[in-house]
């Protein structure tokens, strides 16, 4: 495929993006938005649920109960959507030296290779956690009564999505999108 093909793809007559771009990044801003939605729903419920839990033990010597055994199902939940919104806003721990000193198509090839290691390790997870997601389906929170496998299932989430979002970044490098930001100090978070 020439370099002219490759625009052809990435760029309609109008200078639209390709339909299979769009609908890579709808796919990737939908796993953001359900990872801001997990990651904020769980930080308010533990926060509400640990702050009245605080205020009952002060006023009337006694809290709730379950209040001890919810961080073992929302933590979880509330690290899964933040992984997924850094992979989502490609903001998760990464070292580009090596990209931002090569050129435009080694640093492509290299976003590639990266992505699809994130794929291989993401699929490695998952399978990995079976047994521990099956053996979960038996463990029950004392208080709650809830399975311990809802904890658990953010394993699932959170490497899916970071899975997925590699497989679709994999797929728009190779439809023409480019690499990242050549430069360093404009994509820098510090």
């Amino acid at each position: 495929m020439g370099q002219g093909d490759r625009e052809a793809l990435r760029r309609d007559a109008k200078g639209a993006r390709s339909p299979f771009l769009r609908l890579a990044d709808g796919a990737v801003g939908l796993l953001d938005w359900s990872g801001r939605l997990i990651a904020f729903s769980s930080l308010a419920v533990l926060f509400v649920t640990l702050l009245l839990n605080v205020v009952l033990r002060y006023a009337f010597g006694s809290g709730i109960a379950w209040a001890y055994e919810i961080h073992a199902l929302l933590l979880p939940w509330m690290v899964a959507g933040g992984v997924v919104i850094a992979a989502a806003r490609g903001r998760n721990i990464t070292v580009t030296l090596l990209p931002d000193m090569a050129g435009a198509v080694t640093a492509k090839l290299l976003a590639v290779t990266a992505q699809i290691a994130v794929v291989a390790i993401c699929v490695g997870v998952l399978q990995s956690s079976q047994p521990i997601l099956r053996a979960s389906q038996f463990q029950t929170l004392s208080t709650l009564g809830i399975k311990q496998v809802w904890g658990y299932a953010s394993l699932v989430y959170a490497f899916g999505g970071m899975g997925l979002i590699a497989a679709l970044t994999v797929l728009r490098l190779i439809a023409g999108a480019d690499a990242g930001p050549r430069d360093p100090a404009s994509a820098s978070l510090s």
